[in-house]
């Protein structure tokens, strides 16, 4: 069962209005290519049915009694006078509430939760008392005015470099927006409304001139306007953007404050204007969410100059400084970026708010220019770095997902700061929304998951039924379903992982090339893929029951890295299908930093549904590297590898694990 979303975009409802013959004025700018809603699309298969399920039974649960806990919740009754005490915590704290409301909100869209919606209702109820009457909500500061918590700066809007009050609002408005959208309610998005109300009346060229020092308000304004249709929130968010580069108001930051030790304006991406920025640099996570938004405020707004500077910024990052995982930001001291071919293994931060954020920046990347090199990104993401930063069971996670321990990794309930968690939550129930994409005469396949979607397309609703067992196997069934005939083409994306492409770079690369293809048939005939964009285009006049059968060979591969990457030269890494894999020292007698795989050796997948929930395995014959000061006659000896999927790891006790093991 789903709910309707409430909030249709203007562009939209025009598009439906002239499918149906009605005049439409004017059609505001939108991305060319649209996702398909993920309360479209209800997922049934075994791998990512029970991880939404975790996460709505636990993960949300959890996260929620983990804000009351922690004093995330009390905090806003202080800030409502209906708590006595002092503010504990970050003075960014308030958004885990904001990001769990979000995930929540999320989950009742298509399973509703009586017991759930009154306990978002409640929250809600409370942050609007805890906003002040023009419209501010910042507890950190309203809690107690006269000494606002470490961070907030001395007055309103004192030290936006770091004081995050507008990194909190972005989340107010991404989480009102889909509690709206979810439920119909307006209260929570009344909240939104009168808090950026507020900075449009705060913020501009003629007034205060400033820019946050953690970018999301970006994407939140975006998201507010798509929905209120207030155009005046798109402007904002770009004189945000166009702030970065160009000198602010704000206070400098103390001495004795951590963040001054660090170079500010790289590290939060304001050394130079966006338009001008060449090179992914600096804190990770405001890095990803900054991109997002300057997609956003391309497509919505029109400015084609903002989708050259991402582009470029895109290709840096790939050719770069991604990490096999698909996660991003290599430096631990700063959670940052790091320099061209900088990426270690054991000290990577690779955050999982920084792999969520990729993800969102990969997917309006691919709705700017339709091509399934972001979706190959995206899912190398979506699978290996953002799933491993949760527990299978839903309740412990990670900050950072390194690719290498030596046993010191364990995954936590709960941090102090807890972005991660709560980024969990909302992220873990949309992923059913990057599946399918369409625009006027296409239809995208982008991801393989078991599921049924009901899709508004060309005027007529088309069920699509997609059965496969992916990642594990590589057979696709999709089966199709217009109420009557309808002429458009599927495009399937072919993942670059099948045509011995890691990444849309030369950043990494398969040690031999594939010995199959991918096979595609229609109705049991096998027709030619015909690559455009890394889709394999079919136009057709579709029918009720036409089946197209998708084969992907899913050996195992070895992967070898850029030269220029020093901490993976003469080593080599495995994956089969979107897989990245990992050695672990409880499959192999403790020790895995001492494997070696010769370039002969031989592997074979293997199922072991008794194992992490289900997994399959690589097995293969490999060598222990002679101990450290061995003579020259020292053999190698032989013994078996064992290997499993990267996002699994770190389930089973602390102990050694590697994703990128010795060559020779």
């Amino acid at each position: 069962m789903k709910r309707s979303v409430h909030a249709i975009p203007v562009d939209f409802l025009c598009v439906l209005l002239m499918t149906a013959g009605v005049g439409c004025k004017s059609s505001p700018p939108d991305y060319p290519v649209q996702p398909v809603p993920f309360t479209d699309v209800q997922v049934d298969d075994v791998f990512w049915l029970p991880r939404i399920e975790t996460n709505r039974v636990v993960t949300i649960p959890f996260a929620m009694k983990k804000n009351v806990e922690t004093n995330r919740v009390r905090n806003l009754a202080i800030a409502a006078g209906r708590a006595e005490g002092k503010y504990e915590g970050r003075r960014f704290n308030d958004t885990d509430v904001y990001k769990v409301i979000e995930g929540a909100a999320y989950s009742l869209s298509v399973h509703p939760d009586p017991d759930l919606e009154r306990q978002v209702d409640e929250l809600v109820e409370l942050i609007a008392a805890a906003q002040e009457e023009d419209g501010y909500l910042y507890a950190a500061r309203t809690a107690d005015p006269d000494n606002p918590a470490p961070g907030a700066g001395p007055e309103r809007w004192s030290r936006l470099n770091g004081s995050h009050e507008l990194y909190n609002a972005g989340h107010v408005y991404e989480a009102a927006v889909a509690y709206y959208q979810a439920t119909g309610k307006t209260a929570f998005l009344d909240v939104a409304v009168k808090n950026a109300d507020l900075l449009v009346r705060t913020f501009g060229p003629d007034k205060r001139r400033d820019y946050p020092g953690h970018q999301e308000v970006e994407i939140g304004l975006a998201k507010l306007y798509r929905t209120t249709g207030n155009r005046t929130y798109l402007e904002l968010a770009k004189f945000f953007l166009d702030m970065r580069g160009r000198g602010q108001a704000g206070e400098p930051y103390a001495e004795d404050t951590p963040f001054a030790i660090y170079n500010r304006k790289p590290y939060m991406q304001a050394h130079k204007p966006v338009l001008e920025q060449k090179e992914a640099v600096g804190h990770a996570v405001r890095a990803s969410y900054m991109y997002t938004g300057m997609a956003d405020v391309a497509a919505l707004g029109g400015y084609p100059e903002y989708i050259s500077a991402i582009d470029r910024l895109w290709e840096n990052v790939v050719f770069k400084k991604l990490y096999l995982t698909g996660g991003i930001g290599a430096r631990h001291t700063t959670e940052a970026f790091g320099d061209a071919y900088e990426l270690p293994n054991e000290s990577a931060y690779t955050e999982t708010c920084a792999a969520v954020g990729n993800v969102f920046w990969n997917l309006r990347m691919f709705l700017l220019h339709g091509d399934a090199k972001y979706i190959d990104v995206l899912e190398r993401t979506l699978y290996n770095g953002a799933l491993s930063g949760v527990s299978l069971e839903g309740d412990c996670f990670f900050y950072q997902n390194p690719l290498a321990s030596n046993g010191g990794r364990v995954r936590s309930p709960w941090f102090e700061v807890s972005c991660c968690p709560g980024n969990i939550t909302r992220f873990l129930p949309s992923v059913p929304g990057y599946i399918y994409a369409q625009e006027r005469d296409a239809l995208y396949v982008n991801l393989f998951i078991q599921n049924t979607a009901e899709i508004e397309f060309q005027g007529q609703t088309i069920r699509v039924r997609q059965e496969t067992e992916y990642p594990w196997d590589g057979k696709v069934k999709i089966s199709l379903f217009p109420e009557k005939g309808l002429t458009f083409t599927l495009k399937i994306r072919i993942p670059g992982w099948a045509l011995d492409l890691p990444v849309p770079s030369d950043l990494y690369r398969y040690t031999e090339i594939a010995e199959n293809s991918p096979v595609l048939k229609i109705n049991g005939l096998p027709v030619e893929i015909d690559l455009e964009k890394g889709y394999a285009q079919l136009a057709r006049t579709w029918a009720a029951g036409d089946v197209v059968e998708l084969r992907l060979p899913m050996p195992v591969r070895r992967v070898l890295a850029h030269e220029s990457v020093e901490a993976n030269r003469g080593r080599v890494a495995l994956e089969r299908g979107p897989l990245v894999y990992c050695a672990e020292g409880i499959d192999n007698n403790g020790r895995v930093h001492d494997i070696v795989i010769p370039d002969r050796a031989e592997f074979r997948a293997t199922e072991r549904p008794d194992l992490l929930q289900g997994i399959m395995a690589i097995i293969g014959k490999v060598e222990t590297a002679p101990a450290e000061g061995s003579g020259p006659g020292s053999v190698a000896e032989k013994r078996t590898l064992f290997a499993i999927p990267y996002y699994a790891w770190a389930h089973r006790g602390r102990g050694e694990m590697a994703v990128w093991l010795k060559r020779k």
